[in-house]
């Protein structure tokens, strides 16, 4: 009798063909947004982007769109406005969330448990719950119209600590407890033992918090008055006004928000799929 070839993994050649056949299904929607998007922002003026059939490839393609957003708006100025307060959620939720993680998943002191059990539940409240007692608290300390009004309410997400605890906790206790017995401090347990196995995870925290900052258009907008304060999402609002309304140049602005982040993407990719699968400990 002939023995069968392959086991329970085995996977049949129809199979492979559906899933590779699912994922570039998948694959088209993602990315045909983009590739629009793309297309149309380089498309010049001569060419009508409102026919029926409209043509994917930009018959004389060009870069002029990409200059008249920088002549509409100070697109250069709310770039920087917004990698200022990226730059502040990423350093506070790495700061942060790695410190409350570690704490959470390490240490041990009275209500850890309900302090968890809190931190969780403000993860089912929607934004908008607690967006009127945010401003408020901005505007009592001042920095209403500020950079800093802006990033303080996301410079601890409670999405970033539960993952780093969740990170924290894939290290065996044993390597913690001989820690202790050789007398080694808190401090010395999360340099030496915690930070070197959830690098990924922090690579996920970053990109996490950097889109979040990146892409927030809401609480910006209600925190800025002085359009020299601008983040980017806020001020590119300008591209679609009563003065200017040219598609080409929404296009062109929405490639250049995007950009920052496809750059911090492909720079943290290989330690991001590392950290989506965080629970390996390296010797």
């Amino acid at each position: 009798m002939r023995a069968r070839r392959g086991g329970f993994n085995t996977i049949s050649t129809r199979e492979k063909a559906v899933r590779y056949a699912l994922l570039l299904v998948v694959l088209a929607l993602t990315i045909s947004p983009f590739l629009w998007q793309l297309s149309t922002s380089l498309k010049s003026l001569d060419e009508n982007i409102y026919t029926a059939t409209p043509s994917f490839l930009p018959e004389h393609p060009t870069l002029d769109n990409y200059a008249g957003v920088a002549d509409t708006i100070p697109v250069w100025s709310y770039a920087l406005n917004s990698l200022t307060v990226a730059a502040i959620v990423v350093a506070g939720n790495l700061i942060g969330a790695t410190l409350a993680g570690f704490a959470l998943a390490k240490l041990r002191f009275r209500g850890a448990k309900l302090l968890f059990g809190l931190f969780l539940a403000t993860l089912v409240l929607p934004g908008e719950v607690t967006i009127i007692s945010q401003y408020v608290t901005v505007r009592g300390l001042g920095l209403a119209d500020t950079l800093l009004g802006v990033a303080l309410p996301g410079a601890i997400a409670m999405l970033n600590v539960l993952l780093m605890y969740t990170a924290f906790q894939a290290i065996p206790k044993e390597m913690d407890e001989a820690a202790v017995i050789d007398g080694a401090t808190v401090w010395q347990r999360l340099r030496h033992i915690g930070l070197p196995n959830v690098r990924g995870m922090l690579s996920v925290v970053t990109i996490f918090s950097f889109i979040g900052a990146w892409d927030d258009f809401l609480w910006p907008l209600i925190v800025l008055n002085d359009p020299d304060n601008y983040t980017l999402t806020v001020g590119l609002q300008y591209l679609n006004g009563t003065f200017a309304n040219n598609p080409r140049l929404i296009a062109a602005g929405t490639m250049i928000s995007f950009l920052p982040i496809v750059i911090l993407f492909a720079t943290l990719q290989r330690f991001f799929f590392r950290g989506v699968a965080e629970g390996a400990i390296k010797g």
